[in-house]
């Protein structure tokens, strides 16, 4: 049963609270709503929350739902993100639009064209599908970080997890962007790299925020 755009952002809000911030509950105000909430209704119809007066409580049953709801959000961060280049405010907004409108598989398509990332673009997980479990089990890691090839290898840079915009910066200047080729030389005592003509050396933390599809 699909529910309100209203009802998956409560789900998902309901998630990030209780399994990614530790709480047992999500308050109200948490939620930017009343109790009487139509979309706060509509869960409690369902079953896939609890009220208790202030606190709100995500039940067993609504935890398949929550789950799929985070993963269509950061799925489609990943998409506007990298692929559509919209950053900042807009494409937050953009993302939170088109997450709605990832439903009946739609969600495994983009997951697979962006070949299967584990985090969304501000480094926090992505909730794997059943096709991510498929890939790994066929040998088709999808996106690792730079970290895991070996000298000489090859990769496409899928995307960049680096939350600091002075390492973005320093990133994009050396022309690590989405979509451009990437061939690691070396893996010690740091890690050099040739993207087009040019070479060159970041550390191993660095290294680990910079994603790429093994070619």
């Amino acid at each position: 049963m699909k529910i309100s755009a209203k009802a998956e952002e409560i789900l998902e809000a309901m998630w990030i609270a209780t399994e990614e911030q530790g709480d047992n509950a999500a308050h109200l105000s948490t939620l930017g709503v009343g109790p009487e909430d139509e979309a706060l209704q509509e869960l409690d119809r369902l079953a896939y929350v609890e009220i208790k007066g202030e606190r709100v409580y995500l039940r067993p049953e609504g935890r398949p739902e929550a789950r799929m709801t985070v993963r269509r959000h950061r799925l489609a961060e990943r998409l506007i993100m990298d692929v559509f280049d919209l950053k900042g405010a807009q494409g937050n907004a953009k993302a939170c639009e088109f997450e709605h409108l990832l439903h009946e598989a739609v969600d495994t398509k983009i997951c697979a064209l962006l070949n299967h990332p584990t985090t969304c673009p501000h480094g926090k997980p992505i909730p794997p599908g059943v096709c991510c479990e498929q890939a790994k089990a066929s040998g088709e890691v999808g996106v690792v970080a730079l970290t895991e090839l070996k000298a000489g290898q090859t990769g496409e840079i899928a995307y960049l997890a680096a939350s600091d915009a002075k390492k973005m910066q320093k990133l994009m200047s050396m022309g690590v962007l989405p979509g451009n080729q990437l061939v690691l030389n070396r893996t010690y005592p740091s890690f050099i790299f040739k993207v087009g003509h040019s070479e060159f050396a970041v550390d191993e933390d660095l290294a680990r925020e910079i994603f790429v599809r093994k070619a």
